[in-house]
């Protein structure tokens, strides 16, 4: 990466100096820290032209001092080049070395080492600065970085100053072919090793970034949510197994909250407050962001909270609701899917944007206040979610349907038109 650099040639006087020819120094600095080499020159402080860095006059000792200098400063700019062409730190020192013909020992840093020890200490601070989630994503990232060491190069790891453009790519194409991730998948795995590069150039162990070129740029996806209809389907639906109906009712409240998978299961009694206009409210912080999220609770939702008042497992746990795994509940949910004719692949999470969609900006709420319930941190994370539904452009068609399709305008048509 490159760095502010600058080499200058300065008189250095020795303790007790008095008159006479003085030492000429060259001093090399990158990144504010400097070294001084001593060029094993001398001349009359008379001549010399501090601002130039060299003597002054047509003399043969000019012109052989001068051309001296010239040659000793190329050789700094060759050293800076080999340093960059061989992926060695870019050091004042490390300048210094070459010009004196000595071999650079450049410590190792070994990928799979620094990437371990990134997730040990995101495990440390896991409940404080990361939630659970986060651990996985990066261990799982771990796992594919390591496999495909051991699939595409025979490596148990490899050292950091070999990573280039092309590992990225190959990377990329071995995330998709090999392990069937699609691209958005991929982009996600690639954006959780780059935080590891990240670290590796901010630390000065790499000179170049291997991402330079390589376009991390996601697909818009389009979220599904479901219907009026197919909500009013789960709602009347009947099932006869008391499990199925504890994954619908709670698939139903985040349809009705907008919480998502993880905050529902978190959910205490004590977040569900009486708010400004008297009806009760659920005040909880989202896992994912550490926002806030105050939702006044629609009736629906009210009625699936008080059906598990007594539930024991609530009690003895302190939840609101008696939530299974994630695996179980979207395992649940294609079953009831079956069941209630709903022709798409239910997840858990379609209930937030059934919550974003159908209940909330289909019906007029402003998105505004849809962010602030869903817990964004801003409205372009909203807007994914604000897809416009079919009844919604069937209603707001309508209204210009009714002004056009007036008596009084239709009227003023057929007279222009019998006037033609």
């Amino acid at each position: 990466m490159e760095k502010s650099f600058g080499l200058f040639f300065y008189l250095k006087k020795t303790k007790g100096y008095i008159k006479g020819d003085i030492h000429i120094y060259l001093r090399l600095t990158v990144n504010r820290t400097s070294t001084e080499i001593s060029t094993k020159r001398k001349c009359d402080p008379e001549i010399w032209i501090s601002s130039a860095g060299r003597v002054k006059g047509k003399t043969e000792f000019a012109k052989s001092l001068n051309t001296y200098l010239d040659l000793l400063q190329q050789k700094v700019y060759d050293a800076r080049n080999k340093l960059l062409e061989n992926n060695h730190r870019l050091t004042a020192e490390n300048m210094k070395t070459l010009l004196f013909d000595k071999e650079i020992h450049q410590q190792k840093h070994m990928l799979l080492e620094i990437f371990k020890l990134h997730n040990d200490q995101i495990t440390a601070l896991v409940g404080s600065d990361y939630a659970p989630g986060t651990l996985e994503r990066y261990n799982t990232a771990f796992k594919h970085t390591k496999s495909f060491l051991q699939s595409k190069y025979n490596m148990t790891d490899i050292d950091i100053a070999k990573l280039d453009y092309e590992f990225i790519t190959e990377y990329e194409f071995w995330l998709k072919s090999i392990r069937k991730c699609d691209h958005n998948t991929t982009i996600k795995y690639l954006s959780n090793f780059r935080k590891i590069i990240n670290q590796c150039i901010r630390k000065g162990w790499l000179q170049r970034d291997p991402f330079i070129g390589f376009k991390m740029t996601k697909m818009e996806v389009e979220r599904t949510a479901l219907t009026e209809s197919e909500m009013q389907k789960l709602i009347t639906q009947q099932f006869f197994v008391e499990r199925i109906e504890h994954v619908r009712d709670i698939f139903l409240f985040s349809c009705f909250t907008g919480l998502a998978y993880v905050d529902v299961k978190k959910l205490k009694r004590s977040e569900i407050i009486v708010g400004v206009d008297g009806e009760k409210w659920l005040v909880s912080r989202r896992q994912k962001t550490d926002i806030s999220a105050r939702i006044p609770l629609l009736p629906t939702a009210l009625k699936i909270m008080d059906r598990y008042t007594n539930h024991a497992q609530c009690i003895l746990k302190d939840r609101l609701l008696p939530v299974l795994s994630n695996q179980k509940m979207n395992a649940y949910l294609k079953e009831i899917a079956d069941l209630c004719g709903i022709n798409q692949n239910l997840t858990y999470h379609i209930a937030r944007h059934t919550f974003a969609t159908t209940v909330t900006l289909s019906n007029g709420v402003p998105i505004e206040t849809v962010s602030k319930m869903l817990g964004h941190r801003n409205l372009k994370t909203t807007q994914h979610y604000a897809r416009v539904l079919d009844k919604k452009i069937s209603d707001d068609m309508q209204k210009v349907r009714e002004k056009f399709g007036s008596s009084e305008f239709a009227q003023n048509i057929r007279k222009k038109s019998g006037a033609v």
